[in-house]
């Protein structure tokens, strides 16, 4: 893909937009959002990328229905290209005319369609025959993935072109994904046409990712709907989910994003703590192994760490940046992937994460953060 395209950053509104409850179609006033959202289903329909907000991350969508569409987003993320893609549709009625055709959805997943469609919670569907699916979604696998974007900018987008979308999230592959428009700009400026700018994303870590064609049932990827959720509104099928390992193999095929290669990654490396027990002398130890001594340091502090962690830091270290990533697990992840990008942009020779425990969000947010970080300190 050409790296001189000019990019531009256009504002949308979700608040002049209304889905009513099982529409297939959003209701817009008319107003710059919708010209805007014309703009960028104009570009869909050329099949070229595009940068849109989700309720989790900003995606970078293209048809699912392309090869080279799809071939696009690969191209614009320098996104290895055996690592599939989640397909989003506006509505059931779009996944069954233009995804199933003949074929209907497995009655295990109704009843998290019900609780959790439009939002944060990804399915894994069998590709029927005789598919209009891109290969280059599926990269050979019997299975696709999908899921109904909440975010009305996301679901009008989807729902005018009426092209279901592949969309990764929307940065250079293995950095951290963009939570705001300014992330996608900062990654992938001169690679794509169209940023759709509808401010911060609301969960600000992936979805979730589940499979419920194998028995039992499997969480691939742990993500904006809890595995307590699922377990509590999934119905008796539900109660025996299995957590799939956090990484796969080298050579093994992967049927969802987020198993295989490294992700989330800043610049800088990235200590991650995650027992908070006794922190101070263990931050201090790590520290002074360094030579050199890091001179600028973040520390991302969340439940635990205090006072005395960061005065461990700056005993060996110049310039400490502190930042809180809150303290809810809801806010954690909301900040997670923004701070990450926030520390690295300024330049840090390390940055000091705080982990948490690992229920409700903070399954997702202890994924992400074993992912990005290059050295975990038990």
């Amino acid at each position: 893909m050409s790296t001189n395209i000019t990019t531009e950053l256009l504002r949308v509104d979700p608040n002049v937009i209304r889905f009513p409850k099982d529409a297939t179609m959003p209701e817009i006033e008319p107003s710059e959002t919708l010209t805007n959202l014309e703009k960028g289903v104009k570009i869909l329909q050329a099949e070229t990328p595009i940068a849109f907000p989700t309720e989790t991350v900003y995606g970078l969508g293209a048809s699912a229905l392309s090869t080279p569409a799809v071939k696009g987003i690969y191209a614009a993320k320098n996104r290895p290209a055996d690592n599939p893609l989640i397909i989003h549709i506006s509505s059931v009625d779009q996944l069954e005319r233009k995804l199933l055709f003949n074929t209907s959805i497995p009655d295990i997943y109704r009843p998290l369609i019900e609780k959790f469609w439009p939002g944060p919670l990804t399915i894994l569907l069998p590709v029927p025959e005789n598919t209009n699916i891109s290969s280059s979604c599926t990269v050979g696998q019997s299975t696709f993935a999908v899921r109904m974007p909440s975010n009305p900018i996301a679901r009008s987008l989807i729902a005018l072109s009426d092209i279901p979308l592949a969309a990764p999230s929307a940065n250079a592959s293995t950095k951290p994904s963009p939570t705001r428009a300014s992330h996608v700009y900062h990654d992938l400026q001169g690679r794509i046409p169209l940023i759709l700018d509808g401010g911060p994303c609301d969960v600000g870590v992936e979805s979730t990712v589940v499979d419920g064609l194998t028995d039992p049932p499997m969480l691939l990827r742990p993500g904006g709907v809890s595995l307590e959720e699922i377990r509590k509104y999934g119905g008796e099928r539900w109660q025996n989910i299995q957590l799939a390992k956090a990484s796969a193999d080298k050579n093994e095929k992967v049927r969802t994003p987020g198993m295989k290669y490294k992700h989330y990654s800043p610049r800088a490396p990235v200590a991650l703590f995650i027992n908070p027990t006794d922190s101070e002398s263990r931050v201090k130890e790590f520290i002074s192994q360094f030579e050199p001594t890091p001179q600028r340091v973040a520390v991302l502090t969340s439940r635990a760490f205090g006072e005395p962690v960061v005065q461990a830091v700056q005993e060996h270290c110049q310039d400490v940046t502190v930042l809180s990533l809150g303290t809810s697990g809801a806010e954690i992840s909301r900040n997670l992937f923004a701070m990450l990008r926030e520390v690295d942009e300024q330049g840090m020779d390390l940055i000091v994460v705080e982990g948490i425990d690992e229920t409700e969000e903070g399954l997702a947010v202890m994924n992400r953060l074993k992912k990005a970080a290059s050295t975990i300190i038990n």
